[in-house]
């Protein structure tokens, strides 16, 4: 259920992070999409689902500042929606 919820925020809110991360330069594309597959990889796989911020910062591909820096654009942008 938890994993779920989880899945579910994930779809609604990942591309969007990816696409303001890219945007800001914390990361390339390329890096991005190696993220999201490592995502669907463990999906797939049933393993507990990861967000894509915490797969970020486990490859230390961003810092916990950065992505706190996105997550308040992508909140931002989601209350102007």
């Amino acid at each position: 259920m938890k994993d779920d919820v989880h899945k579910n925020f994930s779809n609604q809110y990942s591309p969007r992070f990816g696409e303001i991360a890219v945007n800001m330069e914390f990361i390339t594309e390329k890096q991005i999409n190696e993220t999201y597959v490592e995502q669907i990889e463990d999906d797939v796989s049933n393993k507990p689902h990861r967000f894509i911020g915490d797969i970020l910062f486990e490859n230390r591909l961003m810092a916990k500042k950065e992505i706190c820096i996105v997550l308040k654009e992508l909140l931002k942008e989601d209350s102007l929606g």
